[in-house]
């Protein structure tokens, strides 16, 4: 169906009608030329349909960009984007200079204690020092039985008589003067104690020095007889490596006041005393204790390159 015009010429419109007085001024009238004044006698009609959409005309020219605008107030902050990957790490920086340092932490509880580590190897012996000075006289030992009369005196001049005198009693036989015997035993290491002296066990002196008279011998390397009842004066020194001591044993007794020793390893043991025996053929030794805890080393070649002596020196005194 096609659309109706309002404004179609003459007849064709069904709003077209003359008016009696002749009106040439309609649009759409077969009089009205130019169809540009309105008729005032004809009421418009109802607007047809739209007609379609004519081709698009050329497009004009761009025309001048104005000024630019005050700017705006900012918008709100938008939401925070979520966080890129990180990138990759640039290349290390100059090192700083060292801060000061902080205050010491508090110290933090011992651990338990490890295990004990194995001995070491023993080092080398070292020089031997000074020797230290002489110990304090030992207290003087009991009175020894007589001993036989001494020789006659010399006859002095016959002096005037005198009134003869009541006879009196006869007085005690008095001490001989002089040493009786003697006797020196001694030891060179090496080779002699070539084992240690365990305790309860006695020193060897198994070669002879000088000797005078027959009251003083040997029996063995370690043990040695002291023949007639009376006192004798023993002195002996003998070099051991370990701390310790040494004790002088009548017929397999301790005699406790001969105990000498040494708490450290830097000297020599050395003792001297008095020895009263009360039955003929007394065996006397030198002995490491009993009960003592180490075995003594006597020791070879102390201080030097050549061997060294121990002796033990017996003097028969009464």
């Amino acid at each position: 169906m096609s659309k109706q015009n309002p404004f179609m010429r003459g007849a064709d419109n069904p709003y077209f009608r003359r008016d009696p007085q002749g009106c040439h001024g309609c649009r759409g009238c077969d009089d009205d030329k130019d169809q540009k004044a309105p008729c005032v006698n004809c009421p418009p009609g109802p607007p047809g349909p739209r007609g379609p959409m004519g081709p698009r005309g050329p497009r004009g020219e761009r025309g001048e960009i104005g000024p630019v605008g005050p700017r705006g107030p900012a918008g709100e902050r938008g939401f925070t984007g979520p966080q890129g990957p990180i990138g990759e790490m640039g290349p290390a920086g100059a090192t700083g200079p060292a801060g000061p340092q902080g205050p010491a932490g508090a110290t933090g509880p011992a651990g338990p204690q490890g295990p004990a580590g194995a001995t070491g190897a023993i080092g080398p012996r070292g020089p031997v020092g000074p020797q230290g000075p002489a110990g304090a006289t030992g207290a003087i030992g009991p009175r020894g039985p007589v001993g036989p009369q001494g020789p006659a005196g010399a006859t002095g001049p016959v002096g005037p008589q005198g009134p003869a005198g009541a006879t009196g009693p006869a007085g005690p036989q008095g001490i001989p003067g002089g040493v009786l015997s003697y006797a020196d035993f001694y030891a060179l290491m090496p080779p002699d104690n070539a084992a240690t002296v365990a305790p309860g066990t006695d020193v060897s002196f198994p070669q002879n020095g000088a000797i005078a008279n027959t009251n003083i011998g040997r029996l063995g390397p370690d043990t040695f007889n002291l023949g007639p009842i009376g006192t004798y004066l023993i002195l002996f020194q003998v070099g051991v490596t370990e701390a310790g001591q040494l004790i002088l044993t009548l017929n397999g007794e301790d005699q406790p006041e001969t105990v000498v020793g040494r708490a450290t390893g830097t000297s020599q043991i050395v003792g001297m005393s008095l020895v009263t025996t009360t039955t003929v053929n007394s065996v006397l030794t030198v002995r490491n204790p009993a009960g003592n805890a180490a075995a003594l080393t006597i020791t070879p070649l102390d201080g030097g390159a050549r061997p060294v002596s121990a002796h033990l020196v017996i003097t028969q005194l009464g």
